[in-house]
């Protein structure tokens, strides 16, 4: 049976002082249940972040990662760098990343493989923009990101990874796909993986983002092949990123 991730995207928000009492208050809220919990501060305060999560039941993640292992690519932050600081996730191919810094899906492919060469879980992200939601092209684009990991890591290495489903078009704006528009995608997703490994395809946990709020995440949450969620700004405030987590477990 797959355990529910529910894992926090904090973006680009906060202070260091700001992150201790986001993380302590979490940590006081955080109900007892069988679901699985990480949160990926921005990269600044990683290293705060590790220290406070230090015995707790709550995992690292952060938010994107080289797709080198080391050299010189100023501002860059290795997956080696990011083990070392106590991650156990990292984002790759985030609807942001692709749409304001241009990563390509062989970017993406190459970041992936670039995590698990780190020992870290790489949570790759694919979902459409509404043109092409509305234009019946969600599928075409979903499985154009997927196979272009698959391509490069083949199907064995989702066995150590998860994926999360975002409709672009309901990141931040308050839309939100229906528990069935999630349920669709999310059911493609396994079956494409399933036409190369029935058994990887039942055991990959795959992730619905985009507005989960706690009044709707029981619910999208229930559907067969949704997983938990990536949540964004919700997983800025401790009560209701708990609600969320007590959702899915």
């Amino acid at each position: 049976m797959r355990r529910k991730l529910v894992a926090g995207n904090w973006k680009m928000h906060g202070t260091r002082s700001g992150t201790a009492e986001l993380i302590e208050s979490l940590l006081g809220a955080m109900p007892d249940g069988q679901a699985e919990c990480a949160i990926c501060p921005p990269f600044v305060y990683l290293t705060d972040a590790a220290r406070l999560l230090r015995g707790s039941p709550v995992l690292l993640g952060a938010q994107d990662v080289c797709a080198e292992a080391q050299g010189a690519y100023t501002g860059e932050i290795s997956g080696a760098m990011l083990r070392d600081v106590g991650c156990h996730f990292t984002l790759v191919g985030h609807s942001e990343r692709r749409a304001l810094y241009g990563e390509s899906d062989e970017l993406v492919a190459r970041k992936f493989a670039a995590a698990q060469s780190q020992q870290l879980v790489p949570i790759l992200c694919v979902g459409e923009v509404l043109a092409e939601r509305e234009s019946g092209r969600t599928h075409e684009v979903v499985g154009r990101q997927l196979d272009a990991v698959l391509q490069v890591v083949g199907v064995a290495a989702f066995a150590r990874a998860v994926v999360a489903y975002e409709p672009v078009w309901a990141i931040g704006t308050g839309r939100t796909a229906t528990p069935e528009q999630a349920q669709d995608v999310h059911a493609f997703i396994r079956g494409r993986l399933a036409a190369r490994d029935a058994n990887i395809s039942g055991s990959v946990r795959i992730l619905y983002g985009g507005s989960v709020k706690a009044g709707n995440a029981a619910e999208i949450f229930g559907q067969p092949d949704v997983d938990g969620g990536l949540i964004g700004g919700a997983s800025l405030k401790a009560d209701e990123f708990a609600a969320i987590v007590a959702a899915a477990g």
